[in-house]
């Protein structure tokens, strides 16, 4: 008899395989004292350097793959694997302890991981999950006993693991690998992010899988609604061999809307746009038919490095950009580093609450070389294609001011050099910070757009982290509250002429679109494999039942009742 487990959807599509346990080979240490030290610092030298020959190699897979925003997980573990503060005490504590390597290295890695993990702040979090990644590697190689390789697999299989590290699931072979199922994790790990790029169909957080399913027993994953079944009936695979068709049938029907407008059935068009990280992306957004690209975030540009890039490799990277979108709209985001994104060479100060702290244009406005050097290579390559700037973080008009100014000085400077700068730069800012919606009638008369941040926005109005778990059930995209917020950076948007779009995940939400349409969206910017499924949505609702619904769920009282009214009236039909 099958055992079902429900977990969570971390990326869509139906996948039947044999399970394939990724076992982690046994790493555990004794300590020894009295042991050769040079012998021991020879060992964990040569391990490292075999890690960072390994880890390059991975780096390279990935960027061919999947491109040089998810290669940058690497990037940062090779960091890791050349920090003195992480190497040097590993080897200081086999010389002054006169303890063996393996033991050394437990010990201060999970000193480390501890440390990270017990931070209220979620760059810190991912890194502690970097520094395990990695330590666990060279682990392996100072004891002896490699880790189990992935890319060796030769036939169709569902992995199942208690988790899967970024590297794991970089060198997943996508023609043997059909699916994979984890104990841990969440829709926001690296691992689920990259399964979703690669469009690898995955459940995480099942709690069990790793106990229950047998190697080699027979296991169906559905990454639509998040369940796992082991040891299937006949009838169960045909069925979900079935929907797998189904879910197939649907992709290929999208992929129909690829050149289509984003029309609605009354003819009301709007933009689906995506967002991208890194020039590499821009593959994904012309193969999903995306109009434009509607969050560039420039911070990949100085991740994963050792000094700010120059003011040529960020116009290089804007160019590159802006010219291969041909003429059509390319929002970029100027530096948005802080909260969960650090620099290692920035040397930040440590922050109680980062996400409330020294951070995007607070830091920026602050960092004034830093700033200049960005906006002048963004103004260089504005003549190249129709180039907006965005301001992210702004909680006030003054700050919006400071950084026009900044912006206009920096193109009168190269005017007068002789540089061809672009006429016709539309300047908004992202609303992120309920201040900034609450103050939106102000803000429209000065800004040439809004982009509604919401990942942000609804953490800062909830006053909930959205990456805590106890916390998580306060991240309401669907809430009145919200809603209203989101209705009146619209509407003071367009009584100024101006347009609104969105950039957080709420934009290609499927029960937030019709809410969105109804309130007059004008622009949704989402990942580049959520533009089709979006489109097809959009097309078959009409603007003016959309706006009746919007209106109604203005009034209602909880999310819940919002996602039962749309669920109603467009979903369920």
């Amino acid at each position: 008899m099958s055992n079902i487990l429900t977990g969570i959807p971390a990326s869509a599509g139906i996948a039947i395989g044999k399970a394939f346990s990724l076992e982690a080979p046994d790493l555990s240490v004794e300590k020894k004292t009295d042991v050769d030290i040079d012998q021991e610092i020879d060992a964990f030298d040569k391990a490292l350097e075999t890690s960072k020959g390994e880890l390059e190699k991975i780096k390279e897979k990935t960027k061919q793959d999947l491109g040089d925003e998810h290669a940058e997980i690497f990037s940062a573990h090779l960091l890791v694997l050349s920090d003195p503060e992480f190497v040097d005490t590993v080897r200081n504590k086999v010389k002054n302890e006169n303890v063996n390597a393996s033991f050394a290295l437990k010990e201060i890695s999970d000193q480390f991981v501890t440390m990270f993990e017990s931070m209220d702040n979620e760059y810190m979090k991912e890194r502690a999950a970097d520094i395990r990644d990695v330590s666990t590697r060279v682990l392996a190689h100072v004891l002896g006993r490699p880790i189990p390789s992935l890319v060796e697999i030769d036939e169709e299989v569902v992995i199942v693991a208690d988790d899967l590290t970024p590297s794991d699931t970089a060198q997943l072979n996508k023609q043997f690998v059909q699916g994979f199922v984890t104990n841990i994790g969440g829709r926001t790990s690296h691992s689920a992010i990259m399964a979703r790029s690669m469009e690898i169909p995955a459940v995480v957080g099942t709690k069990s899988v790793t106990s229950d399913a047998d190697k080699g027993v027979t296991v169906i994953v559905d990454g639509l609604e998040g369940s796992v079944i082991i040891d299937p009936s006949d009838e169960e695979i045909a069925s979900y061999r079935a929907k797998q068709e189904k879910h197939e049938e649907q992709k290929r029907e999208w992929a129909k809307l690829v050149h289509e407008p984003s029309k609605t059935k009354d003819g009301e068009l709007v933009e689906l746009v995506a967002n991208i990280g890194t020039p590499n992306d821009l593959e994904g957004v012309k193969n999903n038919g995306a109009e434009g690209v509607g969050l560039y975030r420039t911070e990949f540009l100085y991740m994963g490095r050792d000094d700010f890039p120059t003011e040529d490799e960020q116009y290089e990277a804007y160019k590159k950009v802006i010219e291969e979108m041909d003429g059509k709209p390319v929002v970029i985001r100027t530096l948005d580093i802080g909260g969960d994104k650090e620099l290692p060479y920035l040397d930040l100060p440590e922050e109680m609450n980062p996400f409330l702290g020294f951070r995007a244009i607070r830091l920026c406005l602050e960092k004034d070389d830093m700033f200049r050097t960005q906006l002048r290579a963004l103004l260089r390559a504005s003549s190249y294609g129709n180039l907006k700037i965005m301001f992210p973080m702004i909680a006030t008009l003054d700050e919006f001011r400071q950084a026009k100014a900044i912006l206009e000085e920096e193109k009168e400077r190269l005017v007068a050099d002789g540089v061809n700068v672009s006429d016709d730069i539309e300047v908004g800012i992202m609303v992120e910070i309920p201040s900034t919606a609450v103050m939106a009638k102000q803000f429209a008369k000065e800004v040439d757009f809004f982009s509604i941040g919401t990942n942000d926005l609804i953490q800062y109005t909830m006053a909930a982290d959205r990456m805590n778990e106890q916390v998580s059930y306060l991240y309401q995209p669907y809430n009145p509250a919200i809603l209203n917020l989101v209705k009146m950076v619209i509407d003071a948007s367009h009584a100024e002429g101006k347009w609104t779009g969105m950039c957080g995940e709420m934009a290609g939400d499927e029960v937030a679109i019709p809410l969105l349409l109804g309130l007059g969206l004008d622009e949704f910017s989402m990942s580049a494999t959520s533009v089709l499924p979006a489109r097809s949505q959009i097309v078959n609702l009409t603007k003016e039942e959309t706006k009746a619904v919007a209106e109604k769920a203005l009034t209602l009282n909880t999310a819940e009742e919002v996602k039962q009214l749309v669920d109603e009236t467009f979903l369920n039909n």
